[in-house]
């Protein structure tokens, strides 16, 4: 496995809330992708047609969302083996796509989703999909997606209508201690995510990246 993953995975595999930092093309889309489908097998299958995913993962742009989305398409292909009659699918959710083919699609199966914030809150206020079965939260870019100058509100939002018992992972390729409260608002009461951190220190401002130890660190808080 990449640094990042070898890292993450007993982590989220052991349920723990979790910010996950290391640079972009670290392989961080399956340290979360791989515990998700883990934490879907050990869930009740989803009822027919029922647009209510066990995986949400929020991406702050359409091209983010569709990469995680091909990603989880290529772990899912045997899915079929599992608890889930039909396999576990992954679909994605975005502004500017086609409204109708992306509900066909939650419709077929939405085990997992991957979703810009603006067209998913679109389809849960109009009933179109709901997270009552939703108990596995992923933000990717996290930096961004609770930025008061990005999707932080929207984030809020969407995070009220998840379930409280849920397990809640940011990764990002760097952190700004300004949005460290809201993201621990978003965890499980009374839960504090672990943090850890691969390559050079990702704390400080969203500009970029403080020079320090390039060499893997795990850092619990």
């Amino acid at each position: 496995p990449m640094p990042i993953q070898a890292q993450a995975l007993p982590l989220a595999l052991a349920g723990c809330d979790l910010v996950g930092l290391a640079e972009t093309g670290s392989g961080k889309t399956l340290a979360y992708l791989l515990p998700a489908i883990t934490h879907i097998e050990a869930q009740q299958p989803l009822k027919r047609f029922a647009a209510t995913p066990i995986a949400l993962i929020l991406a702050p742009t359409r091209e983010l969302a569709v990469q995680i989305s091909n990603e989880a398409a290529k772990v899912l292909h045997s899915s079929d083996c599992g608890r889930h009659y039909g396999g576990v699918w992954a679909t994605c959710v975005y502004g500017g796509g086609n409204a109708g083919e992306q509900l066909r699609k939650l419709s077929w199966g939405s085990h997992i989703v991957a979703a810009t914030p603006g067209r998913l809150m679109d389809f849960a206020d109009k009933g179109d999909i709901s997270f009552e079965r939703t108990t596995y939260f992923v933000l990717d870019e996290a930096d961004r997606m609770l930025d008061m100058e990005g999707f932080q509100g929207d984030v809020d939002t969407i995070s009220k209508q998840i379930r409280p018992e849920r397990q809640v992972l940011f990764f990002s390729a760097t952190w700004s201690n300004q949005v460290q409260d809201f993201a621990n608002s978003l965890c499980r009461e009374g839960s504090k995510p672990v943090r850890i951190s691969v390559g050079r220190s990702h704390s400080g401002g969203r500009s970029g990246m403080d020079d320090g130890d390039q060499a893997e660190r795990l850092v619990r808080e």
